[in-house]
This record gives structure tokens, sequence and C-alpha cells, in this order.
């Protein structure tokens, strides 16, 4: 019997490059494991950060390195796919952030007409904004946080309407607050603020990294997490808890081993627990998810609210990552989570 071919895309023209390689590694790993060994060929397919896509030799040496190669005088034809793309009988994207999860790519490998893993161009797309996302959390009925959706023009194209700007957030929120760019992942250009000088400074630089920008009440709350997986019928894992000595779960914590503590389980009362896997599974099915997703959420242990935060349809496969770990204590280990996420795009595919 012959191996599935899987395609290994990873690295990407975003901030989270890095962090896509050591997804890679680990997704490699998983693939070679003696339980999977024997089902699959592993191609491995290199995005440098230019855009050129590399297969063969320099995919492979990034994939074993976990280092990142660029060749920037050589930049070659950014559409000249390589023809080793033919060969792939199911793509596995592992691209964090934008050109990744966003469904530039998805879109792309659904021209291919071959299975890949993970969410179609909506839910990816959907998951992706901020905004779109928490519009359809509303549309589903799920608490979220007061938020200001805002352009890059409302924030740059008058200085006169700058302090009007300010003003009227002022007025709908109450500080703190975060201040995000709309399409970017791994907390990549978010801040939290706390005065009028640091609200405007923050507009200024979220508007540098995305036309799209969101500003969010702050919350003291509980961070917890819960991971999907499946497509029309998916399941959802135990929670985990998050907890950090840093002012939030900024990119540096989250990819820094010993920056955050992860508690799976997390101590909560069996009820809430059931409420959050609820409310994760109607988060996935809201904006049209598939395969894999990981769902974030604000418990308000004074009040017993459980509000979302948000939803990450390609989340990492890093050793600090949550989603593998939350599966692991669940029962489903690395390799067979990788496994099952490769049936599901083939489930997929055909239907």
């Amino acid at each position: 019997m012959s191996k599935l071919r899987v395609g290994l895309l990873f690295g990407g023209r975003s901030g989270e490059h890095e962090v896509s390689i050591i997804s890679a590694r680990g997704i490699a790993n998983a693939l070679s494991a003696e339980e999977n060994s024997h089902k699959y060929e592993i191609l491995p397919f290199y995005i440098q950060k230019h855009g050129v896509w590399q297969v063969g030799e320099v995919a492979q040496q990034v994939l074993t390195s976990g280092v990142a190669k660029e060749n920037p005088g050589n930049r070659g034809n950014l559409w000249q796919f390589p023809p080793q793309t033919a060969e792939i009988d199911l793509w596995f994207p592992i691209l964090h952030g934008p050109n990744g999860e966003d469904g530039t790519i998805q879109g792309l490998l659904t021209l291919m007409q071959v299975p890949f893993v993970g969410s179609g161009v909506l839910g990816s797309a959907t998951g992706m904004d901020k905004i779109a996302m928490k519009t359809a959390f509303a549309q589903a009925g799920l608490p979220q946080l007061k938020y200001k959706a805002l352009t890059r023009a409302q924030i740059w194209s008058n200085p006169c309407v700058f302090p009007k700007l300010c003003d009227e957030i002022e007025a709908t929120l109450g500080y703190p607050y975060f201040v995000k760019p709309a399409n970017l992942g791994s907390s990549v250009g978010i801040a939290k603020v706390r005065s009028r000088q640091e609200l405007e400074a923050a507009l200024d630089n979220a508007a540098t990294y995305d036309r799209r920008i969101i500003v969010e009440a702050g919350v003291v709350a509980r961070e917890v997490e819960c991971a999907v997986l499946g497509n029309d019928n998916p399941k959802a894992s135990v929670i985990g808890e998050i907890t950090f000595d840093s002012d939030f779960y900024d990119y540096e914590t989250k990819y820094t081993q010993g920056k955050a503590d992860l508690f799976i389980p997390a101590h909560l009362p069996e009820s809430v627990v059931q409420q959050i896997q609820e409310k994760a599974l109607q988060a996935f099915t809201a904006v049209d998810a598939a395969g894999l997703a990981r769902v974030d959420f604000f418990y308000v242990e004074a009040s017993g609210e459980i509000l979302i935060n948000e939803i990450n349809t390609l989340p990492g496969f890093t050793s600090t990552s949550m989603y593998p770990q939350l599966w692991a204590n669940t029962g489903i280990s690395f390799p067979k989570l990788v496994d099952q996420l490769i049936q599901l795009a083939i489930e997929r595919h055909s239907n």
C-alpha cells in the first residue's frame, strides 16, 4: 500500500514565520512517528519571507535546523510554484498569520483540488479578521466584551478628527482597553492602554500593521482555552488556563518557554467547563471552521460570566502551544492528533 504524500507547507510572509517553522518541525516529527511512518511520506515546502517557494534540499534544511533561510539577492518568480506541487496527495499548511491562516493560501489550495488540513476560505478569513469574527459571534449570540471597530483611514485621514475619535472611544469604553490590528495573530501589534497618550500611540502603531483596527474593553478575568477537533460534528477538549506575570499574553510571553504557565485541565467547576465547551463548539460553527481550532475565553470568576475572546483556526504546534497539549490531556497524542487532522481533511474534501 503506497504512502499518502503530505505537502507540509510552512514559513510564509508574516511576522510569525519562525513560529511556523517550529510548528512544522513538530508536525513532521508526528508524521514520522512509528504509528504514522507507514502511512505518510513528508514533502516539505518552505515559503521564504519574500514569498519564493522552496522544496527539496532548502526546505529540508530549514525543517531540520529550525532556522529560516533567505536568498535576498535571488527573489525568483513568486508565481512559479515548484513542479513537486503536482505530486501532493494532501496539503498540511502550518502557516501562521497573514497569507497563511486568513483564507489566501486556503483559496490557492482549493484551486489545486487537493485535500488540505484546516478551515476553508470563509472559516479562515472570518477567524482571522477580528471584526468579522466578532460580528459572527454576535450573530450566534455568544457573549463578548464591548469593542469599537476602526479603519486606518479614520486614524490617519485628518489630524483634527483624531482627538474626536479618541473622545468617542473614551465615551464608549472605560480604561484600560486593548488596541489590536484586526488581521494579525500571536498578539502582534497589540497594546494595552490606560491613558489618552497611550491610546493615541497605540492607534497610530496598530494602523501601521493593518487597515482595520479594533479597540476592545479590558476585563479582570481568568484566561481559558478550549481546543476543537472535527468537521460537521466537532468535539471539544478539556479546558486549559494560562497564567503569566507580563502585562498581557503578548508574543514574547506566548512563545518563550517559562514565560507563561499552562494548567491543564484548568481548575474550574464542572458546570463552567461544560459551558465553555459548548460555547467553543458554537464559535467553531459560527465562523464555519473545519478540522481544528482553539477558542479563547475570559472567565470572570466574580460574576460567573464566560466571555468569548477569539478563535484561532490554525493554532501553533510548538512545544509551548496549547492546542496539542489540550488534546494530549484529553487522551489524543500528538501523532494521533496529526493523523486525525489528515483524515478529517480527506473527509471534508470528499463531501
